[in-house]
């Protein structure tokens, strides 16, 4: 179920309670991603994206990282279903910096303006999707919530749920966002061609068994 978005305040926290939280969140940890203070009072931990992309991506080869203009090294493919990530960052990340660091770490080259990050949180025996400012701190929200990703997780969207905003995209990106619906294209109707072909034969093997002197 999705929601409006229902920023929850960042309560301020004294470096005593963040550290008697993090105790307490690193005890219950099981697959060793624990939280870490620093003496500057910022502390660093784990959380998990999941990438939910309906939409093409398109990724930078090694060559093309770092130039500016568009590239023919670049190419657009769909992410599988249910891939999950993990991020290692600081309680200052804010949420546009994760989605900065998880497009890089996967060599994306599309705008970041077109993605957001939801937290999906269980609330009275109900599956809440609400959409998260750029503004907030993911790592807090983890902190707060406990490690276990039944209570919260992340997940990462394309920034728009309605209608594609083509204009968006790059001359690049649609040519390659092109060719990958004429690959589809032809692979559905060589599916269909092979259904038919083997529909047909049936057909004919049934007619002339019919035919055939009794």
């Amino acid at each position: 179920k999705d929601v409006q978005k229902e920023r929850e305040p960042h309560v301020y926290l004294s470096k005593e309670e963040v550290k008697e939280k993090i105790q307490s969140y690193n005890s219950c940890v099981t697959d060793k991603l624990k939280m870490t203070l620093n003496a500057n009072g910022v502390y660093t931990g784990f959380i998990k994206v999941q990438l939910e992309l309906y939409r093409p991506i398109t990724v930078q080869s090694s060559q093309s990282q770092g130039r500016s203009a568009p590239s023919s090294q670049e190419t657009a493919f769909y992410l599988p279903e249910g891939c999950v990530n993990t991020l290692h960052i600081s309680s200052t990340n804010t949420v546009r910096e994760v989605i900065e660091a998880l497009l890089k770490k996967f060599f994306v080259a599309d705008n970041p303006a077109k993605f957001a990050l939801y937290k999906r949180c269980h609330k009275e025996d109900q599956v809440y999707t609400c959409k998260l400012s750029d503004r907030e701190h993911p790592l807090y929200l983890r902190l707060v919530a406990g490690p276990k990703t039944e209570m919260l997780s992340f997940v990462l969207r394309e920034h728009e749920t309605g209608e594609a905003m083509w204009e968006a995209f790059s001359i690049p990106e649609l040519q390659n966002f092109l060719r990958i619906l004429d690959k589809e294209e032809n692979d559905q109707l060589q599916v269909l061609k092979s259904r038919y072909a083997a529909y047909r034969g049936k057909l004919e093997e049934a007619l002339r068994g019919l035919l055939q002197p009794g």
